[in-house]
């Protein structure tokens, strides 16, 4: 007679998670050294090959110098691969392993670690973020990137901004203090009333999980996300590992950005990783991993309807119909738009040369990567979506990617 083993809950999770990760990476393998047959959206394919030449044909279109796809079917990666140069100075090629500024990435991630906090006990959703803290914000004396919260103290309004309104971009802060024509700080509409981008309430509501944890963001971020998925080269902060093999960012005119590396973890900004390290983010979104089936639910459940014309400038004060036929909202950390596929979640994220943009059609499984170390990327991403996954569903216009070939 045989004797059940048992195993702790720790262990199980310990196996499970290692059992992800082992699955991850034959995909990998098996993607690398075939040319599968991509599944699309509206049920049509598309070879690896004739998809890799599509992907070739664009960028020398736009001028493209550097790009990394992933595109995921039946809730994993069926295609990954980099183009060009991660250093077009030296000629040193873009690897799978060469690390890339995330940009807005990290807020999709920072969306994930909120709710996980959320579904622990830590915070929740809609308790005014002040409640948490046994003074005003605008009292403490510590500084993020040198900057603080005293400006707060001239607009009481701050007190209803809540956890949720800090996600879903409608807390009424700007998007970074630096960008107003007085470089303040300030709440510039009624909290929960518009959707209006904003770093700034991204921050505000990372200090204060900061100060109810006792953790700084990097310990979190490790323990709860990048660790669990076995994320090994991603970081809120710069680490000495990625020295080896990193990408430049090249703004839109083929200039060389500055490498920042002594940012301090920002939840809203400073994310570094590699393609194969956030396609196991991605990855993981598909597959429901982290978090429970009702945080997903709820983070890619419209939580307000977006009526401007583009994302910012002076059209993200000017609202109408234009993205109506998609239902344009955002949910906590995602923009949302509606399909006949299911609502499709998307993230951009674009900085110091680097224009990032992903899209996750849960529903049905497939999701597309698109990381690039230059803006001229902007120019292509319409047509990457819809020959990758027959995505024309994503805001292209809001988002100001204007292709090559477009006015």
């Amino acid at each position: 007679m045989i004797k059940a083993a048992l195993i702790s809950n720790t262990e199980y999770i310990l196996i499970m998670k290692n059992l992800f990760l082992v699955i991850f990476f034959i995909n990998i393998i098996s993607v690398q050294g075939q040319n599968p047959v991509i599944k699309r959206l509206d049920g049509s394919t598309i070879s690896a090959d004739s998809l890799t030449v599509a992907i070739e044909n664009l960028m020398g279109k736009a001028d493209v110098k550097g790009l990394a796809i992933s595109v995921f079917n039946a809730k994993k990666p069926v295609y990954m691969k980099t183009f060009g140069f991660s250093n077009i100075e030296t000629k040193k090629k873009l690897e799978l392993q060469t690390n890339l500024y995330g940009a807005s990435f990290s807020k999709a991630v920072f969306a994930v670690l909120v709710m996980k906090l959320v579904e622990e006990g830590v915070i929740t959703l809609d308790k005014p973020l002040q409640d948490y803290l046994p003074k005003p914000i605008y009292e403490y004396d510590f500084k993020v990137w040198h900057e603080d919260f005293k400006e707060l103290k001239s607009y009481p309004e701050y007190k209803k901004i809540t956890a949720r309104m800090c996600l879903d971009h409608t807390s009424g802060l700007p998007n970074w203090r630096w960008f107003e024509t007085d470089e303040k700080l300030k709440v510039k509409f009624e909290p929960g009333s518009r959707y209006s981008y904003s770093g700034e309430g991204l921050t505000y509501l990372q200090v204060v999980l900061e100060k109810i944890t006792g953790k700084p963001l990097e310990e979190l971020a490790q323990d709860k996300i990048f660790k669990p998925l076995g994320m090994n080269y991603s970081s809120y902060r710069w680490q000495d590992k990625f020295e080896k093999d990193f990408a430049y960012g090249y703004d839109n005119d083929g200039k060389v950005q500055e490498k920042d590396k002594d940012n301090a973890p920002r939840g809203a900004g400073t994310l570094e990783t590699t393609i194969e390290d956030y396609s196991k983010f991605i990855t993981a979104i598909l597959n429901k991993k982290i978090l429970k089936d009702k945080s997903y639910k709820e983070m890619f459940s419209p939580q307000i309807r977006i009526r401007s014309k583009n994302q910012f400038g002076p059209g993200a004060l000017e609202d109408g119909n234009w993205n109506d036929k998609t239902e344009l909202s955002y949910g906590l950390g995602w923009g949302i738009v509606k399909s006949p596929y299911g609502y499709g979640a998307f993230k951009e994220g674009q900085g110091s040369g680097f224009q990032n943009y992903s899209i996750v059609f849960q529903d049905k499984g497939i999701a597309m990567l698109i990381m690039s170390n230059n803006y001229s990327t902007g120019k292509i991403i319409k047509y990457l979506l819809e020959i990758g996954i027959k995505d024309t569903y994503t805001p292209w216009e809001w988002d100001q990617y204007i292709p090559y070939d477009k006015k």
